[in-house]
Order: structure tokens, then C-alpha cells, then sequence
């Protein structure tokens, strides 16, 4: 699973090719706790994090939606993901 931004100790990764499944989403990993969250609307659909650390995700995920819907459809077809800014 290929990691595409990390900040704030956060990484932020998508699976590619079959693994993949709907709804558009990101996993993300932060000190041993894992969770995925939804694209379209940044909703927490598995796991959990800290507040804190969710807001940030949730940040950046509103802005780089365009980029992560790019990259979904790079992994729905098993090619190599584009890197995404980092939030700063």
C-alpha cells in the first residue's frame, strides 16, 4: 500500500488495483492506530484517531480532493500513484 503525503506524524495511503473498493476512500496511520476515511465527504468509515489528528486529516482531505479522486482511479487500475502535498 503505497503511502502518497505524510504530515504531522500522520501517513496517508491508498491501496491499489483489486484491493481497492467503493466508496473512494484513504487509510491513514498515526503512532499505531489505523483508520479510513470516505473522499467525498471525509467521513471516518473505519478505525479511529485522535481528535486532533482526525481535524488535520479531515483538513487535508478537503483540500486535496481533486488530487485523492485522481489517485483512486490511478489505484482502481493498478498504476502507479501521484504523491499529494502535505498539509502545512
Amino acid at each position: 500500500m503505497p503511502t502518497i503525503s505524510a504530515f504531522h506524524g500522520i501517513l496517508i495511503r491508498m491501496y491499489t488495483g483489486s484491493r481497492e473498493h467503493d466508496p473512494p476512500h484513504i487509510h491513514v496511520l498515526y503512532q499505531g492506530v489505523e483508520a479510513s476515511f470516505a473522499i467525498h465527504d471525509c467521513s471516518l468509515l473505519n478505525g479511529t484517531l485522535p481528535v486532533g489528528k482526525r481535524r488535520l486529516v479531515e483538513a487535508w482531505i478537503e483540500l486535496r480532493r481533486e488530487e485523492l479522486l485522481a489517485d483512486w482511479d490511478l489505484a482502481r487500475r493498478g498504476e502507479a500513484l501521484e504523491k499529494i502535498a502535505p498539509l502545512q
